[in-house]
């Protein structure tokens, strides 16, 4: 069975400042309405609290409860890109996975703050969840990104794509395109990179294959970026190499003694399915 996933990313102006939360419903149902398809939505970072620290909230509150709400009437995923999470005297950049039955089902906290201007503490935890019958996803909040060890982790927990929400207003963006199709190829799975408009950046998002090629990217406007994607080729890419040739993933998995920090559990994942490194006379059908 094809395991296809209908993805939407929604590259909106952000207010700083405000909460975008009605004009992110908005566009949630221009999505629902046009392309009934698409599986899981996303917007970019601090989209929801309109990059103000000022607006930082606890996930268990209104504003999030109406996204779980909508989640569960169109039966749709969605990550409503990230917010300013207040947990006692403590404020994270926060990013929550909400699944079709309106739970909240993952919650990750960007482990690399944009130091030294974003003050928010730093979280601690990878984050990988599960969609049934399709595959395994990771998440990552824009600076993250810029971390090899981060992108290759969460490969390591079995991630099949990554979902990376951003908020970037710099001319440094000319980078983090270039790096996400360098996770996509190192890690051979389809990367996510999403940026916002106004207070939320400059735009010029964009998706990935397995190979790192180009899926689409936008430019410098709000825009709805939709993709119907095959979860298999990743399956295939890593088996056959990319470009039918560069067997990364097994060739990392036989020497990963050499890498302590892999030996762990929780990232022998990558390697339970991929079989020896070899030379491939003819595809298995």
């Amino acid at each position: 069975m094809a395991r296809k996933l209908g993805v939407a990313g929604i590259q909106m102006n952000v207010v700083y400042g405000e909460d975008n939360s009605e004009a992110m419903l908005k566009k949630l149902r221009v999505v629902a309405a046009l392309f009934p398809w698409v599986d899981i939505i996303f917007f970019s970072e601090l989209c929801l609290c309109g990059v103000d620290w000022r607006l930082a909230m606890p996930v268990d509150t209104a504003v999030v409860d109406k996204f779980r709400q909508w989640a569960r009437k169109e039966r749709k995923w969605l990550i409503p890109g990230s917010f300013y999470e207040q947990q006692d005297d403590k404020i994270y950049n926060t990013a929550v996975v909400i699944s079709p039955d309106g739970e909240i089902v993952a919650r990750y906290r960007k482990m690399f703050p944009w130091l030294p201007l974003e003050e928010s503490v730093a979280g601690k935890d990878f984050c990988v969840f599960d969609i049934p019958g399709k595959g395994r996803f990771g998440l990552c909040i824009c600076y993250d990104q810029w971390f090899p060890e981060l992108a290759r982790t969460l490969a390591g927990m079995g991630a099949e794509a990554v979902f990376c929400p951003t908020a970037t207003i710099t001319p440094d963006r000319v980078q983090e395109m270039v790096m996400a199709r360098a996770n996509a190829i190192a890690n051979q799975y389809f990367w996510f990179s999403l940026n916002g408009m106004g207070a939320g950046g400059i735009g010029q998002s964009v998706f990935i294959d397995p190979e790192g090629r180009i899926l689409q990217q936008s430019g410098e406007g709000e825009r709805i970026m939709t993709e119907l994607i095959d979860l298999d080729l990743v399956s295939r890419v890593r088996e056959y190499g990319t470009a039918g040739h560069c067997q990364v993933l097994k060739s990392f998995g036989a020497f990963k003694g050499r890498f302590p920090v892999y030996q762990k559990k929780m990232h022998r994942d990558m390697f339970k399915f991929l079989g020896p490194v070899k030379l491939h006379r003819k595809i298995v059908k």
